[in-house]
């Protein structure tokens, strides 16, 4: 009976230790979506017509600036989740782990193009298009198997794995002993690296080829492959997948044609903006463009939800972080800042989201909408100007609400039912201090119960947790923790995890100054 609980434990300490790493990479995103969505507001073509002054060069400069400067952050998360899980995961010396990370990723990518162009499958890029459908991509200026973020992910996992097993290895012949410690580490990750790149270039393609072979199935399937359509398109985000998903269908004859004189129009995009510039009623290749719908709107009720369910007390911060990021999703139609801070750790959201995508995809065609959807600012303009009798943009709308509604409650629901632990939903930080207690959190009630200053080996923390390492387990005052981390507490052998939301970091620095300066001996 025991062997199952114990299995259990060491999953679900598994899991914990998963999410917790996934979140440390993204604790930036906050802060570049501010700036990504005030860029995209200044850069906003429909805000210029509106404010004329936004036309103005220099602000027009700083719109772009702001803009690209975050996009590239974007762009290139997988570099971010793999430098940021390695980093997290090592237990000494980060910086050297964040580093050799970085080199890994680096032959990581250099592997699998080596390995395409001695296979002589470099994909061409479509002057249009670029790499986009072929199951490549550029990333950090090398051509390579498109993986999304995935195989960050997987190699800064790896990088965190490998760097606490040979970190400390030494050897004892003088001449060899140089290549002891973290060098080793990097060694053992070149060799792991290339050959991830390289099995990457066999492993990934047929799964690319089975996605991309749905297309045709779905485009057959009337509105049960416009379902799975808008529900994949969503659902394969983390894996770049989602781009042999929508790709074909707007950008290729699978999405329609359109012949006008002697000119040819191939794909949804194309047929739709040529249908708009010539007045045309719009054709029913339009559904393949609904994927803008639920980026510019539904994302409103996810960020509604995660601040409702959020604790009192951090419903302002939390606001405070996810508005910025609801408007990068909203006017630019750049989700991916939000779905990263659920996708991971709560799958069942995840899953959800992708259902309503694809549900409300359905509900559009079955509505005869074929009104513009994509980027809330630019689809009102297009819209307005196409006129009701060809968009149908009232019942687009009225399906707007009523997207926003379906993704409250289902999410508010969910968070609830299974406590989730989304955005501001983290234990309260204990702000009143013992008497005697200087500042205004009890950091000597802290250690004390944590077994005193000698028992703290070393002091940690992610997005929301504060972890600590302790010599002897048995010397914990677990009650005491308890009451300073209510509803927060993991202990794992010698760890210790607080919950303490996003106060974390502050906490942990804090902590770090009065141990160093033995402010707080018990």
């Amino acid at each position: 009976m025991k062997r199952p609980v114990r299995a259990k434990e060491r999953t679900l300490r598994a899991l914990e230790r998963f999410s917790t790493a996934m979140l440390s990479a993204l604790g930036y995103l906050p802060a570049a979506g501010l700036v990504l969505a005030a860029g995209a507001l200044l850069a906003s073509a429909g805000l210029g017509t509106i404010f004329p002054a936004l036309r103005w060069p220099p602000l027009a400069l700083l719109g772009s600036l702001a803009y690209d400067g975050m996009m590239a952050i974007v762009q290139n998360l997988s570099v971010v989740f793999c430098v940021g899980i390695a980093a997290f995961l090592a237990r000494r010396e980060k910086h050297q782990a964040a580093i050799i990370a970085l080199l890994s990723y680096l032959i990581f990518l250099t592997a699998g193009h080596t390995t395409l162009e001695q296979l002589g499958r470099l994909a061409a890029a479509d002057p249009a298009l670029g790499l986009y459908g072929t199951g490549q991509a550029v990333v950090l200026g090398v051509q390579t198997v498109d993986m999304g973020v995935t195989g960050g992910v997987l190699l800064g996992f790896l990088t965190g794995w490998v760097y606490n097993r040979t970190s400390g290895k030494k050897f004892r012949p003088a001449p060899l002993r140089i290549y002891g410690g973290v060098r080793w580490t990097f060694l053992c990750m070149a060799g792991a690296a290339a050959g991830l790149g390289l099995a990457a270039c066999f492993v990934w393609p047929p799964i690319q080829r089975a996605v991309d072979g749905l297309t045709g199935w779905i485009a057959a399937a009337g509105e049960v492959g416009l379902f799975l359509y808008g529900f994949l398109e969503r659902f394969l985000i983390p894996t770049g997948l989602h781009h042999l998903i929508y790709i074909p269908f707007q950008f290729s004859s699978i999405g329609g044609t359109l012949t006008v004189g002697d000119q040819v129009y191939t794909g949804a995009y194309a047929v739709l903006m040529a249908e708009y510039s010539m007045g045309l009623p719009f054709s029913d290749g339009i559904r393949w463009m609904y994927t803008g719908f639920t980026k510019t709107f539904g994302y409103f009720g996810i960020v509604a939800a995660f601040i409702f369910c959020a604790r009192p007390e951090k419903r302002r911060r939390t606001a405070a972080i996810l508005c910025p990021l609801l408007l990068t999703a909203t006017l630019a139609s750049v989700t991916e800042p939000l779905d990263f801070l659920f996708c991971f750790l709560s799958p069942v959201l995840w899953l959800a989201h992708g259902v309503i995508a694809g549900t409300f995809m359905v509900l559009l065609d079955l509505c005869g909408v074929t009104g513009f959807t994509s980027g809330l600012l630019s689809s009102l303009a297009m819209n307005l100007s196409a006129g009701a009798g060809r968009t149908g943009y009232p019942v687009l709308y009225l399906l707007a609400a009523a997207e926003i509604a379906v993704y409250f409650m289902v999410f508010t629901f969910l968070i609830r039912r299974f406590d989730l632990r989304t955005p501001g939903r983290e234990a309260p930080v204990t702000t009143e201090a013992p008497a005697g207690q200087e500042g205004g959190f009890p950091f000597r009630a802290l250690v004390a119960a944590l077994g005193g200053r000698d028992n703290i080996v070393r002091v940690d923390n992610c997005l929301t947790r504060l972890r600590v390492w302790v010599l002897d387990p048995e010397r914990l005052d677990e009650k005491a923790l308890r009451s300073l981390a209510p509803d927060g507490l993991s202990c794992h052998g010698r760890e210790v995890q607080l919950v303490f939301g996003f106060d974390a970091e502050q906490l942990r620095a804090q902590l770090d100054q009065l141990l160093e300066k033995n402010a707080l001996s018990t």
